[in-house]
């Protein structure tokens, strides 16, 4: 027996999930971009969203794990720390370790004295309320007007672009593969290098550089 919603009019109306998007990995930021939007956020006084855009930056972290985040995971005794350790949700599941350079720190401690959270809230909220943490299509759709305000289209760019940015950035001025695998998380170092869209001209330009 058919089904009767195969050919239901609605079914046929319905329209692909992927129309008008763009697909595929999307780019990591350059340093001037992430420059402009750090200035826009701090002159617009944006406390959340500079905060949580320096982290995402720093941390490397995916969007689920950014937005899971508690207070005491990068603040555990009132202001932020120099690195913070985080069990991944997804993926592997396993723990990975990040870093909170100088500015990141500033604005977090910033953003949680301006909203008096304590170490059991989520750091980052939304729509939802102050006890649930904030969603990945919340923050994509933050992300979104952070790339439009430096005048970049936001279709060629999401949550992955701000967790290659330091990525890509670290593996490009070292040649330091396993270093950005345990920064990622990646159980394979195999899956860092289809991440990072590393061909093999990546790969001779760094043997070139080394004189034996």
């Amino acid at each position: 027996m058919q089904d009767p919603l195969e050919f239901s009019p609605q079914a046929s109306r319905r329209e692909p999930w992927n129309k008008g998007k763009l697909l595929g990995a999307k780019p990591p930021l350059r340093p001037k971009h992430v420059w402009a939007i750090r200035s826009k956020l701090q002159v617009d006084g944006r406390t959340r969203d500079l905060a949580m855009f320096n982290l995402a930056i720093d941390s490397k972290l995916r969007g689920c794990d950014l937005v899971s985040l508690k207070v005491q995971d990068v603040a555990p005794h009132g202001h932020a720390v120099d690195r913070g350790t985080v069990r991944q949700k997804k993926k592997t599941g396993r723990p990975v370790r990040f870093e909170m350079t100088e500015q990141t720190r500033e604005a977090l401690d910033g953003y949680i004295k301006a909203t008096s959270k304590k170490p059991g809230d989520f750091l980052f909220t939304g729509r939802r309320g102050h006890d649930r943490g904030m969603t990945t299509r919340q923050y994509a759709r933050l992300l979104a007007v952070w790339v439009a305000s430096i005048g970049l289209d936001p279709k060629f760019f999401g949550t992955h672009s701000l967790r290659r940015t330091k990525a890509t950035l670290i593996y490009r001025r070292t040649g330091n593969l396993r270093a950005v695998q345990l920064l990622l998380g990646h159980k394979k170092i195999e899956s860092t290098v289809r991440y990072l869209g590393i061909e093999v001209d990546d790969a001779l330009a760094i043997a070139e550089q080394v004189d034996v």
